[in-house]
């Protein structure tokens, strides 16, 4: 009689043992998850009120980029650079405020409180996120950068914030462990980067086309460790797609041979505007932070330690003036500047080995039609074994890159091999249908990754995009390597290993920036002089949600692909621009001035960017502050005699340095695709129209269109029977 109920008992136990194990699978796969930017804004739009009155946010403003010069000078007045961490008081005037310890005194202590415990060198990701790290430990920190913020690799990514699905397959094929540890950092590097800057960075799905059956099993593994590896830090399951639905989610792949696909998620951003973010939210937590700065020597004391640099305004040089130049003391210098780095680490030490091997990245920008909207495709292998991203970006479509050793350029120039090879590639996925051609690139440029030289890799592509830093004899800290995603890790273990060697005292931030411009809520973290940066959310972030866009609509009638595009690309920072946006004297849109017709970047993005993100050349604006001259050169060549004036209204520019802008930007533009032919063209050329104008050869490879191949009856302005070659009055017509 017992084994009866036992009997019973047994089975029941199994099933509820598996409907526990399925259910709780279920419900960790499809749980609920919260997408950055769904929830409502930390701080709400701003309403009309009952007697119809409307007050806008009032954000707090960065120093002036000249006020941030005369705090660089001051650094010099320092008679000492020896160490005061037991006497050093709190920096409040980090954030804005001066505490009366630091104003009081006199002499020498007064004189060693002018010098910087760091200087960073670069305005890159890399640089600008030490800044931003250094400044909310309470740490006195300036920044100088030779071109502009993202100038150079920061702003001519892949546009992808990703742990790096290719690195994860040779990490465990290979069981290389250091492969690993970067895609688990990268992974929770991603969750941090999205919840910081929800305005700038999106999730992205990307859709791997399966083409065998056995390929189904082996994508579908790869894709659910990669789920598995993000855990808490994931927002989407990977998920398998039939050949129909594959076909229904991109309907511009190609049916043959094709079995289905798995879809993984990732994040993507607006890598240029992410880089000014980071670096304007570095300057309103106090750190001091000037672009078109350039170093031209490290200064060092008796004992052969560094103590400074010395610099020059480069503005002033491309105004016609003398070049002044003047030092900066800081107790510690840190090098972050990319591919550049070894060329810094020289005039520390001339002889010194090279660690940086740089590496050449192509992409092209096609029309948006090539992509969907919302979806990614990467293929894992193409002919010579390099993987493909081809994806949307900014309503176009981004396909690369490459992956081969290059010398070091400032603005280099893509190949025509390197175009097409990728146009080949990505060919070969599309429908036959589809003839992706070279004219149709809008945009191509090579930006140079800095890889960590191993000297046992006999190529490029088998470098680890992990990071490195190195202290030399004197005190350059060097941090080189990385990638986008993992910029804020790096900074974190930079100011880390700064504070070790140069023996620096952190300190609490006693009156935090209201960065988001609202008493309501507190902007971050509490700043207590530890890493705080994976929880300080930046510029334009606090205020910003899905639907902020129609706010702006409905307030200043913008158009709605306008408002859409300023939402996305300045979070809360678009109730600014749009109020700096001129009045149209049209019933609709009422605000915003299109610099080209095709695109919806508007007149109050320039003077935004030269009034509040120190924005001091055309390129500045085109190419990093808006992204135009990155999707399609020849449109932002058209766009440059209105920006070049935008820019004098604000900056004052005479005659001869509007001429300079408009040499300096078409040669920049160059690098972005332009024609050749056009690398002479005037301002009056381009807006005579003369600037669409092609000669055959260059109109089959850069014309955005075939001419008619012939003229057909209904084009003709004359009657049936008439011969168009001939005269109307001609007596054969009548």
């Amino acid at each position: 009689m017992a084994a009866t109920p036992r009997r019973f008992l047994r089975p029941f136990l199994y099933t509820s043992a598996a409907a526990i194990t399925g259910g709780s699978a279920l419900y960790y796969v499809y749980r609920p998850r919260t997408i950055p930017g769904s929830e409502p804004a930390s701080v709400p739009p701003p309403r009309y009120t009952e007697d119809g009155r409307f007050s806008p946010p009032r954000f707090p403003l960065v120093k002036t980029r000249d006020e941030q010069i005369s705090d660089l000078r001051r650094s010099s007045t320092s008679n000492s650079v020896a160490d005061t961490a037991d006497t050093k008081s709190v920096l409040g005037a980090l954030n804005g405020t001066k505490n009366e310890g630091a104003v009081g005194r006199q002499g020498k202590q007064e004189d060693e409180d002018e010098s910087y415990d760091l200087l960073v060198i670069g305005g890159g990701a890399t640089g600008s996120g030490i800044a931003l790290d250094a400044a909310t430990r309470g740490l006195k920190v300036a920044l100088v950068e030779r071109e502009d913020f993202a100038s150079g690799t920061s702003s001519k990514s892949t546009k992808l914030v990703h742990g790096g699905v290719r690195y994860l397959e040779k990490a465990v094929w290979e069981l290389d462990y250091n492969q690993y540890k970067l895609v688990k950092e990268a992974l929770r590097e991603r969750k941090y980067f999205l919840d910081t800057a929800p305005h700038l960075s999106n999730w992205l799905p990307i859709m791997i086309p399966v083409q065998k059956w056995w390929q189904a099993p082996y994508f579908w593994a790869g894709t659910k460790f990669y789920d598995f590896l993000a855990g808490s830090e994931g927002i989407e399951s990977s998920y398998f797609l039939t050949k129909s639905k594959a076909l229904e989610a991109f309907p511009m792949l190609k049916k043959e041979n094709l079995f289905g696909a798995l879809v993984y998620y990732d994040g993507a951003h607006n890598d240029s505007r992410m880089n000014v973010s980071i670096a304007m939210t570095a300057a309103l937590y106090g750190a001091t932070v000037v672009n078109h700065i350039e170093v031209t020597s490290l200064e060092k004391d008796a004992n052969g330690k560094l103590i400074g640099a010395r610099v020059k305004d480069r503005v002033r040089e491309k105004d016609g003036q003398k070049p002044q130049e003047f030092s900066i003391k800081a107790k510690g210098i840190i090098n972050a500047t990319g591919p550049f780095t070894d060329a810094i680490r020289k005039m520390d030490e001339p002889h010194v080995s090279e660690i940086v091997a740089p590496s050449s990245g192509v992409h092209v920008i096609l029309p948006g039609y090539y992509s969907p909207s919302k979806m990614g495709l990467i293929d894992p292998k193409t002919s010579d074994g390099r993987v493909i991203f081809f994806l949307p970006w900014q309503g176009n479509t981004i396909a690369g890159t490459t992956d081969a050793p290059t010398a070091i350029s400032q603005n280099p120039i893509a190949g025509e091999e390197e175009i097409n090879w990728i146009l080949s590639e990505i060919q070969a996925y599309l429908a036959p249908d589809l003839n992706v051609r070279r004219g149709d690139v809008l945009a191509a440029w090579s930006g140079i990754r800095p890889l960590v030289k191993d000297p046992h890799s006999k190529n490029t592509e088998s470098l680890v995009r992990n990071h490195l830093i190195t202290v030399s004899d004197s005190g350059l800290l060097t941090c080189a390597g990385g990638k986008w995603t993992t910029y804020r890790q790096m900074g974190e273990e930079a100011v880390d290993e700064a504070i070790k060697r140069y023996k620096l005292k952190t300190s609490p931030l006693l009156q935090v920036p209201r960065v988001s411009g609202s008493e309501m809520i507190d902007d971050a973290a509490p700043l207590d002089g530890t890493c705080q940066t994976h929880q300080v959310r930046l510029v334009g972030a606090h205020g910003f949600s899905n639907t902020l866009f129609i706010n702006l609509i409905q307030h200043f009638g913008l158009e709605s692909i306008v408002a859409k595009h300023l939402t996305e690309s300045y979070g809360d920072r678009a109730w600014t621009v749009a109020a700096l946006s001129a009045p149209t004297e049209q019933r609709y849109p009422v605000r915003g001035l299109k610099i080209s017709a095709l695109y919806p970047f508007i007149d109050g993005e320039i003077r935004y960017a030269v009034r509040h993100e120190y924005a001091q050349t055309a390129v500045d604006v085109l190419a990093r502050r808006t992204r135009l001259a990155f999707l399609n050169a020849q449109a932002a060549l058209e766009a440059l005699p209105t920006v070049i004036d935008l820019m004098t209204e604000e900056l004052g520019w005479s005659k001869k340095r509007q001429e300079k802008e408009w040499h300096e930007t078409v040669q920049f533009l160059a690098s972005m695709g332009l024609a050749k032919s056009k690398l002479g063209v005037t301002r009056k050329g381009v807006e005579s129209g003369k600037a669409g104008e092609y000669d055959e050869h260059e109109r089959k490879l850069y014309s955005r269109h075939d001419r008619p191949a012939d003229m057909m009856e209904s084009d003709s302005k004359l009657a049936s029977g008439e011969k168009p070659v001939i005269s109307r009055d001609s007596p054969v017509n009548k």
